[in-house]
């Protein structure tokens, strides 16, 4: 299976060789890897944990963990990796300790002695998910020692399956896996492995300590101009196909942060919202009278959020839901998109009855209706939700330093 793994890994490299030529993310991820191991940085001497994240997501739940680490020993050299360009392309976004971020090379056996011999990691935490054999395998021959942080597991992942033999050798190399909720340990106990616990998500870590730090938005709250404000988080066209009607029709505060900030993205939504201004033209003018403001920079919606009453977060069109806990944090009730089973939070928000899933702009205006009838008892509610499962960081930090 270890055979066929590689092969699978070699055709996967040349796949996106090819869609490089069409596709501007796939390009990003070649080129970003291009001469990877002629720029690696010198760490003779250094005590090295390399934290892997597929994405932006994942390393923001990597970066509670990180920070503790250097706040402890300022001298150990950080290395975060991704796999994906929005990961890379975004971090420096984020206030973060990482020594050095770089992409994760291709996992072939080759690319994973000489990257794993070149950094000699004494720990590895890869984030939620994405388990790279190779260089899991290379790595544990090195006597490195092998964490999963925030860990979530289902029964249709191929660990889980009649041929998962070869993958779940991959996740017996590790030395503890932290996860987020009990389903996920019962799975992994059924294949045998029973070095885990249940941390819970780092991302309630994360999304507190912004609220710590939020900074002050003038732009934003003149807009806002003490009405009531929705905030539409990371929308994708789907779930603008059902909100746009409804904000045409009700003429109230809307701010919208579209997942994708392109030119064409932008000028779509302006074209179907006459009263829509945007943010990087809005500058100076009184927005008292405005409606519709669009985000359409990168970085600012986290702290947006602190001015809002009620959000809707996109993604859940497409399976792919985005954060809701950043908005959860400053006791935003939340509404996204119906497909939302691969995010156990927005199960339990729905159980809570502080978020709500839609499929329409009916179901959006009745689930609106019915937060606004309960707006001060729903927000308290996800404000509380969100301090009662915070902590992840702090369990895996003892576990840590304790082995």
């Amino acid at each position: 299976m270890h055979f066929l793994y590689n092969i699978g890994i070699f055709f996967y490299g040349i796949a996106i060789r090819i869609t490089s030529l069409f596709n501007t993310k796939a390009k990003d991820w070649i080129v970003g890897r291009k001469n990877l191991f002629s720029n690696l940085p010198d760490v003779t001497g250094k005590e090295v944990i390399w934290f892997h994240c597929a994405s932006l997501g994942e390393f923001d739940q990597g970066l509670p963990l990180m920070a503790k680490i250097k706040a402890e020993s300022p001298s150990t050299y950080l290395l975060v990796t991704f796999f994906s360009p929005s990961g890379m392309n975004f971090q420096h976004k984020r206030d973060h300790k990482a020594d050095h971020v770089m992409y994760i090379p291709l996992d072939t056996p080759k690319n994973a002695k000489h990257f794993i011999n070149h950094f000699q990691p004494s720990k590895i935490i890869f984030v939620k998910y994405e388990f790279w054999s190779n260089l899991i395998f290379a790595a544990k021959k090195s006597g490195s020692k092998i964490y999963n942080i925030s860990g979530l597991f289902r029964e249709d992942h191929r660990f889980f399956k009649w041929y998962g033999g070869f993958f779940r050798k991959t996740l017996e190399q590790f030395d503890w896996f932290f996860v987020q909720n009990e389903q996920s340990k019962k799975l992994l106990n059924s294949v045998h492995i029973d070095r885990v616990s249940i941390s819970g998500d780092s991302r309630f870590d994360r999304v507190l300590e912004n609220k710590a730090h939020v900074q002050e938005n003038s732009l934003i709250a003149s807009f806002k101009n003490s009405e009531p404000l929705l905030i539409v988080g990371s929308s994708w066209p789907e779930d603008e196909k059902i909100l746009v009607p409804w904000i045409n029709k009700q003429g109230g505060k809307v701010l919208i942060a579209p997942h994708n900030v392109d030119e064409t993205h932008v000028k779509g939504i302006l074209s179907n919202i006459p009263d829509a201004i945007r943010y990087t033209e809005a500058d100076g003018r009184d927005l008292s009278e405005n409606k519709v403001l669009i985000l359409d920079t990168i970085g600012q919606l986290s702290n947006a959020y602190s001015y809002g009453d009620l959000a809707y977060i996109g993604g859940g069109f497409s399976g792919s839901l985005h954060n809701i806990l950043e908005p959860a944090v400053f006791g935003l009730p939340v509404i996204f998109g119906p497909k939302h089973s691969r995010f156990p939070e927005a199960q339990q928000f729905i159980e809570l009855g502080i978020g709500f899933s839609v499929s329409t702009t009916e179901e959006f205006d009745f689930a609106y209706q019915k937060i606004q009838e309960r707006h001060a008892e729903i927000s308290s509610t996800t404000t509380s939700f969100v301090e009662k499962n915070k902590g992840a960081a702090d369990k895996i930090w003892k576990h840590l330093t304790a082995s």
